[in-house]
């Protein structure tokens, strides 16, 4: 399958490049056009070049030397993770004056370095400045700054101490301590804001690789969605969708996306379904690992949550006590809802919002039923083998074939 492109980033020249054959199979990313957009104020008029659209943004221009010595020169023991974009570095800056500070001291970083390979990462570059550089919500990863120099491109984004969700809720182990139901909750209501402000009148964005990968966590566990690279803007005017290429990952996509590009903000909240079903079970969205006929989560997993009985068989079993079956069936009908075939009867986040909001930490919490003990569940099945980064980066996202 080849990879499409739109014309590019209003405020850049376009390129005529695509992903080299190493990287084709795993990442396909589609650029939105630049609208200048934050949570308050005025909004700026669209810049009208690359370099206008860099000095338009409340952000640190680094200088490559600055960001080497923040990161000991980039040591593959600062390594936080690897992606589709390139390697991700933990570093150190002054709070104050953002200039590099010793290891251990000052703000803890995270540092993006572009991989050196053809002009499709310097796209991506730009594609989060463009967004992260001009939206500002509690639940959105911070952009603190970026170096242009020569052939080096990188982003500065404040540390996720806690990585991705995704980390958290499949990796398996003896000393690895599943997330609680609580924290669970909390997440998806982290994540749902996050969504919820993205389609908001203010931004009208639509996020278009909702997943656990892409959602990121703090000390506290709040929820931050990470890496802009597929997002669009949203329909304007008398406009109902945006058409595109069909991209993304699969397992998460909404149905009538994959069939005609039509992209909605409906489409994140089926993938936002999708999520909230592997919050639920435990279990990945794609997993091959599993029993013929499981291998799709949504696809076997619907059948079980319009019953009480049989929403038991599909809980993650590490959750037995923390919840009552009157919160897993609520949980379970909203993702049922999110994941509607048809996109208008789908919820809209802010609604989603409102629904999380009443499940979050109840005060007293009956022990939940013992599930049934022929649930099948992911043995040992941890990370993937591509090192997905626990930071904000253009993931290297499996696509639809």
């Amino acid at each position: 399958m080849g990879v499409c492109f739109s014309n590019g980033i209003k405020a850049v020249s376009p390129f005529h490049t695509g992903l080299s054959s190493k990287n084709a199979s795993r990442d396909v990313r589609y650029f939105s056009h630049s609208s200048s957009k934050a949570s308050s104020g005025s909004i700026p008029q669209t810049p009208r070049s690359e370099g206008e659209l860099l000095q338009s943004l409340n952000l640190k221009n680094f200088s490559f030397s600055d960001l080497k010595t923040a990161t000991r020169n980039f040591r593959p023991d600062s390594v936080l993770g690897e992606g589709g974009f390139g390697s991700v570095f933990k570093g150190w800056i002054d709070q104050h004056s953002l200039t590099a500070a010793k290891p251990g001291t000052g703000m803890v970083i995270a540092v993006k370095r572009l991989n050196q390979e053809g002009f499709q990462g310097h796209k991506e570059w730009l594609a989060e400045i463009n967004y992260l550089g001009q939206l500002y919500h509690p639940n959105l990863v911070k952009l603190i700054g970026y170096c242009l120099e020569d052939e080096h491109r990188l982003l500065v984004y404040e540390f996720m101490p806690r990585g991705s969700m995704e980390n958290h809720l499949f990796r398996r182990g003896p000393h690895h301590q599943p997330l609680s139901w609580n924290l669970r909750i909390k997440i998806a209501l982290g994540a749902a804001r996050g969504l919820a402000f993205l389609h908001s009148a203010e931004a009208k964005v639509i996020y278009r690789d909702f997943k656990t990968s892409n959602i990121l966590l703090d000390a506290k566990y709040n929820a931050k969605l990470s890496d802009f690279g597929l997002a669009r803007d949203g329909p304007t005017g008398d406009k109902s969708h945006v058409s595109t290429r069909v991209m993304g990952t699969y397992g998460y996509a909404a149905p009538e996306y994959l069939a005609t590009g039509h992209l909605t903000a409906k489409s994140d909240v089926y993938s936002f379904g999708v999520v909230l079903l592997e919050l639920l079970c435990g279990k990945r969205a794609i997993d091959k690992n599993r029993p013929s006929g499981q291998h799709n989560l949504v696809e076997w997993a619907k059948s079980y949550l319009t019953n009480k009985r049989r929403l038991l068989h599909v809980i993650d079993s590490r959750l037995e006590g923390q919840y009552s079956l009157t919160q897993a069936q609520k949980v379970a009908t909203l993702a049922l809802i999110c994941l509607a075939i048809e996109p208008k009867s789908r919820p809209n986040m802010d609604e989603v919002v409102r629904v999380l909001e009443q499940l979050q930490e109840p005060k007293d919490v009956p022990k939940s039923p013992k599930p049934p003990s022929k649930e099948h569940h992911l043995n040992g099945h941890g990370l993937s083998s591509d090192r997905r980064s626990a930071y904000p980066r253009p993931s290297a996202s499996p696509h639809h074939p």
